[in-house]
């Protein structure tokens, strides 16, 4: 196979499957007077529904048990990791190959029960050692300065992830802290309580934010209590 960044963009040719071709393909199709119309219109906030849309398709896959269609939806979700890495590319940002190499730290990095020295592998993996490498990254990334606790116990949660799911990362989070309900019992009365503030918003000049409010209180302490019974409230 020639060189995938040397290579005509305009000249059809059969590529062996693996990432050099996809990257070939990317490039192609955002080369500037020959790539596709609709792809160089493209960037990422434009780009990044698709993004998402494709996980979605991912994760639908997986519940119907279909791998054929898992197969081919992960390629489309890989597409997506291609896409972005190309447009920052352009920017002269990062490559596809630093998204690569910056996986690979960071699996090697949060794992020294497996990749570590002697005594690491034999001590195991240690309770919450993945939530600590985590903190000591942000730290690195911020100059090596402490991030303060109060900016970091529920930081990292995506204010774009779907409520409920956003909702059950929040919970866990602030459960590693302590602040949690210590029996799924309990939260039995927090729903209760949260129902009546709703019931008593609920009137003929009713201010429309406030009901918003205590029903998502409601539907909050409802996801805890799945969260404790193990259950996925999305489901």
């Amino acid at each position: 196979m020639s060189d995938p960044d040397k290579a005509d963009p305009n000249q059809h040719r059969i590529y062996k499957e693996d990432i050099d071709a996809l990257l070939h393909i990317m490039r192609a199709l955002r080369t500037p007077e020959t790539g596709c119309p609709w792809d160089l219109e493209q960037d990422f906030k434009s780009i990044a529904p698709y993004t998402i849309e494709e996980a979605y398709e991912v994760a639908d896959a997986i519940e119907r048990n279909d791998f054929p269609d898992l197969c081919d939806e992960l390629g489309d979700l890989l597409l997506q990791v291609v896409y972005h890495a190309q447009m920052a590319a352009e920017l002269d940002r990062f490559s596809f190959r630093d998204v690569v190499a910056g996986i690979c730290r960071k699996m090697i990095r949060r794992h020294p029960h497996v990749f570590g020295d002697e005594k690491q592998r034999s001590a195991g993996q240690v309770a919450g050692m993945w939530e600590r490498l985590k903190q000591q990254e942000k730290s690195e990334k911020n100059g090596g300065n402490e991030i303060l606790e109060d900016t970091t116990t529920l930081s990292g949660v995506p204010a774009t992830l779907p409520a409920l799911n956003r909702a059950i990362k929040l919970q866990n989070k602030a459960a590693r802290v302590g602040f949690d309900w210590p029996d799924s019992t309990l939260i039995f009365d927090k729903i209760i309580e949260e129902l009546e503030e709703v019931r008593n918003e609920i009137k003929p000049d009713a201010d429309r934010k406030a009901v918003e409010a205590e029903v998502g209180d409601l539907l909050f302490a409802v996801t805890n209590l799945a969260r404790h019974l193990k259950i996925n409230p999305e489901v």
